[in-house]
């Protein structure tokens, strides 16, 4: 469990019945979500069909695509493990783990670039602007290509713990740093509005920077508590203090905190798109 650094041994029933059962919740959870996930891309794809190629899908849209698609691997490696554990193969849970170690990395920096996305819409609005077109597609498809190389740089250091551990902390304090900047701008401009908002377009304009405001807030809290999960679950594997079967089961509980940082991007597009119980289009 790449984010919440567990060891490298592999649970069997035969071993410990609790961190099993805690984990097929868990699973069950995310097998749950999968149709949220396939909708997400499926309004995605008929957009496109509609529109065509020639017209540019917002950033935000693409970078939650991109993270659905992440979810949905990361859902293959859950069942890889679950398999791995029920059949008593240790080769596939640890399969399964390098699987779903591709997801976990991912999620942070995609919603990394949302916030930043968000940022720029609001505080810089003509730079944005320009980066819808032209050289904004590229600048966005060569950062989710490198997303994509440190998702699979980081799931094959899954054997070396503490790299990992260090990789992990790392970008999730940096994408917290980012989050945090982001929303104190987007606030500081929504406090303070510029020229020429005056009237009803003041009110739309406001409508919008509120609606980028909570989007930041909303992948800020995610971000913390799977920050705080991640905390607490290697501050365990390091102390030692508690037995393996404690350990596997406390890290496979504490990894529940990070099933809102899986839901954020889907719903808040959702909402974007007026498929929400009372949201507007």
């Amino acid at each position: 469990m790449a984010d919440n650094s567990s060891s490298n041994s592999t649970l069997h029933p035969a071993d410990c019945q609790h961190p099993i059962l805690v984990f097929t919740a868990l699973y069950i959870v995310y097998i749950l979500l999968v149709p949220l996930f396939i909708f997400v891309l499926y309004i995605g794809f008929q957009r496109w069909r509609k529109r065509g190629s020639a017209t540019t899908t917002s950033h935000s849209d693409v970078f939650t695509f991109h993270m659905v698609t992440l979810e949905l691997i990361g859902v293959v490696g859950y069942t890889i493990y679950c398999y791995g554990i029920y059949s008593n193969q240790k080769y596939l849970t640890k399969v399964g783990l390098n699987v779903f170690s591709v997801m976990s990395h991912g999620k942070a920096l995609f919603h990394l670039l949302t916030c930043v996305e968000r940022y720029l819409a609001v505080v810089h609005p003509v730079i944005y602007l320009r980066l819808r077109q032209g050289g904004g597609v590229r600048i966005r498809n060569i950062s989710i290509g490198c997303v994509w190389c440190i998702c699979f740089f980081a799931a094959s250091l899954h054997d070396l713990l503490i790299a990992l551990i260090i990789i992990t902390f790392g970008y999730l304090v940096f994408s917290l740093i980012v989050a945090g900047f982001c929303s104190i701008s987007v606030l500081f401009v929504l406090i303070r509005p510029g020229p020429g908002e005056g009237g009803g377009n003041r009110e739309r304009v406001d409508q919008s920077k509120q609606r980028a405001f909570y989007t930041i807030m909303a992948i800020m809290a995610a971000l913390l508590l799977r920050f705080a999960s991640t905390l607490v679950s290697t501050s365990l594997y390091i102390s030692s203090v508690l037995g393996d079967c404690e350990e596997h089961a406390m890290m496979w509980s504490l990894y529940w905190f990070n099933v809102p940082s899986s839901l954020v991007l889907p719903l808040l597009f959702l909402q974007r798109a007026g498929k929400l119980p009372g949201c507007k289009h």
